[in-house]
């Protein structure tokens, strides 16, 4: 008897931005508003069905709660919480019942993190080995993506992977390709020949549940490395798999890979 295909379901979000020069070319980072790490990840989820129905009743929950009626996050007017979960705009008290409802889910969380001075000094580089080569966010997208993605599609026949949309340009056909790259890349180096089906769907978080939970685990990691703050992430750890800090080179050229042997905290951080 055959056995069914199997459908892996991820969803991609990211933190920080990837910008480094303003409009007149000005290097920017440092600048308030202008993140130091740009972080790319992406959620395993098992039962999309499950997490959608629990996430989306603890917001119907909590918008019908006296407690909250005042909340300026949570009105329809500001278009944040009342549509939908996102960590930076939810006050204390919804982010922490948010926690409690994803740290018991069947899900695995994977990141790329990429150090933006490290970044510039790239882009330098690069600008002096080609005077034409201009740098553009979507560069360093693309190659997170492939980076991330490179050990994630091999293992199933079908993977549908849903990226939170970046502005109103459609990049489905370009994330096709970063994804196919990694692909390529698996098989190159493992002389093995991989034949999932990839399919790309943007969307919104507003649309995507999915995309809500990625959001917190971004958030989590991103406050560790902006702020060195870990109680988020610690509490969420139990259901990372893999954080690949790409530009902490001092004892790989690939970066640091933190896992379950390995956890990402902040005296590792600083000691590696």
């Amino acid at each position: 008897m055959a056995s069914e295909n199997t459908i892996r379901n991820y969803f991609v979000d990211e933190a920080g931005d990837g910008t480094l020069f303003s409009k007149r070319g000005k290097v920017i980072l440092g600048d308030e508003g202008c993140s130091n790490y740009f972080i790319l990840g992406v959620l395993d989820v098992n039962d999309v069905e499950k997490l959608t129905y629990e996430i989306t009743a603890l917001r119907a929950a909590l918008l019908s709660d006296p407690y909250f009626k005042k909340v300026p996050s949570m009105l329809p007017e500001a278009r944040k919480t009342y549509f939908a979960f996102h960590a930076k705009d939810d006050v204390p008290e919804v982010r922490k019942e948010v926690f409690s409802i994803i740290c018991k889910q069947d899900v695995k969380f994977m990141a790329v993190v990429r150090d933006k001075r490290k970044l510039l000094d790239y882009v330098r580089q690069q600008a002096v080995k080609n005077t034409g080569y201009r740098y553009h966010p979507d560069e360093l997208y693309d190659y997170l993506v492939r980076r991330l993605f490179k050990n994630l599609l091999h293992k199933d026949d079908s993977v549908m992977v849903t990226f939170s949309k970046r502005g109103d340009k459609d990049r489905t056909e370009r994330l096709k390709i970063a994804l196919e790259m990694a692909k390529n890349n698996f098989e190159l180096q493992w002389n093995y020949r991989n034949h999932t089906d990839i399919t790309v769907v943007p969307d919104i978080p507003h649309n995507c549940v999915p995309l809500q939970v990625v959001d917190y685990y971004l958030w989590s990691l991103q406050r560790f490395y902006e702020k060195r703050e870990d109680r988020y992430l610690e509490f969420l750890w139990p259901q990372f798999r893999l954080v690949n800090d790409i530009d902490d080179t001092r004892k790989s050229m690939y970066g640091v890979y933190y896992d379950k042997k390995r956890p990402l905290t902040l005296a590792a951080f600083d000691d590696f």
